[in-house]
């Protein structure tokens, strides 16, 4: 071998060397963890956790998933309006008189809403506006003068009950419009709306914004992007405990990676007549809020998904809520009962540490 062979063979190692190092150097950037919080959408509190390199690309990734949610709020907004935007309050407002024209995320969310309806049984049923306002406006009256709250008649109810036939939801996919045939009928998707728009926000700010290490928490719906930064495994998140008296906020903590924790309880929207506590979660059948738990939280990894199941389940008696999560490939449950015992689908604690 020629000397200036082995000097060329020499040089080459070298530089594969100095690039092997700087590759590896670049591997161990280390990152830091930001969060902020929020009050204005979808009348909750958010939170975004994020590991990044620096502050200013956080602030580009938190004010990228903001402006997203802050899209999907006004669109599945029931009663406020919006310049430019045709929402559900615009829909609702036009039951019985005419077609409404609305952006393709709404009519995706109303095909979503279909499937969910299916998927449940009816459990889950975004017609049911009509009832759930019935229920809203006592509740509402029932805070602001708990000395008079009082229950909605039943004969009301019935009525409301009358206009609630999804069917009647006449989606046109081509000329993206909307429109309710019963001049009674309201939509309402608060049973799925922060899900399934935290989850198509997530969506897009991996696909679009690269984002890798994020935690949304929009109103207690959870969905992880990634891992946490630095190698730190799994996020951690909470699972809440809806027995605020006993000193103990949580009741476990789960692993999540590109996952969601989604809970409906008794806990979050409800007030008082003659000291009973009436919560916000309404059963399709008995027109009342449905009584077989405290809470229901859900592992899933598509956070629409798991609000759906979490309101269904929370209707349903035990065993048929139990069947429904074992049938969805990789959906997990843990139920807190009346009593505050707590029973788990199959692999539920497998996420527990």
């Amino acid at each position: 071998m020629t000397n200036k062979l082995q000097l060329k063979i020499s040089i080459i190692l070298i530089i594969a060397l100095i690039a092997g190092m700087l590759s590896g150097c670049a591997k161990e950037t280390k990152l830091t963890r930001y969060d902020t919080e929020f009050l204005s959408l979808f009348d909750t509190a958010s939170k975004i956790i994020a590991y990044t390199t620096t502050e200013a690309e956080f602030e580009k990734q938190s004010n990228f998933i903001y402006d997203e949610l802050k899209v999907y709020h006004e669109l599945f907004d029931i009663y406020n309006n919006y310049d430019g935007i045709n929402n559900i309050k615009t829909i609702n407002d036009n039951a019985g008189i005419s077609p409404v024209k609305v952006d393709k995320k709404l009519i995706d969310l109303l095909l979503f809403s279909k499937e969910i309806y299916k998927l449940t049984d009816g459990k889950v049923n975004i017609a049911f506006g009509s009832v759930l306002k019935v229920w809203h406006e006592y509740r509402e009256a029932g805070i602001a003068l708990p000395e008079t709250a009082a229950l909605p008649p039943m004969e009301t109810l019935l009525e409301a009950n009358k206009h609630t036939d999804i069917n009647m939801m006449i989606i046109d996919e081509q000329a993206s419009t909307v429109y309710l045939e019963d001049k009674e009928m309201s939509l309402d998707v608060g049973a799925i709306a922060k899900g399934y728009s935290t989850e198509q926000v997530a969506i897009v700010g991996e696909n679009n914004e690269g984002i890798t290490s994020m935690l949304l928490s929009i109103g207690g719906n959870v969905r992880s992007i990634g891992e946490k930064g630095n190698k730190e495994g799994p996020w951690k998140v909470g699972v809440q405990n809806p027995d605020k008296e006993d000193g103990t906020s949580l009741i476990h903590t789960v692993a999540l990676v590109d996952s969601s924790l989604v809970t409906s309880g008794d806990y979050q929207r409800y007030y008082f007549v003659n000291g009973k506590r009436y919560h916000h979660i309404i059963d399709p059948e008995t027109l009342l809020p449905a009584d077989h738990y405290r809470a229901v939280s859900i592992i899933e990894k598509d956070s629409g998904l798991a609000d759906g199941l979490s309101t269904a389940c929370f209707i349903m008696p035990l065993e048929d809520a139990k069947a429904l999560i074992e049938k969805i490939d990789g959906a997990e449950a843990v139920f807190v009962m009346p009593d505050g015992s707590q029973e788990y689908t199959s692999g539920f604690k497998d996420y527990i540490r």
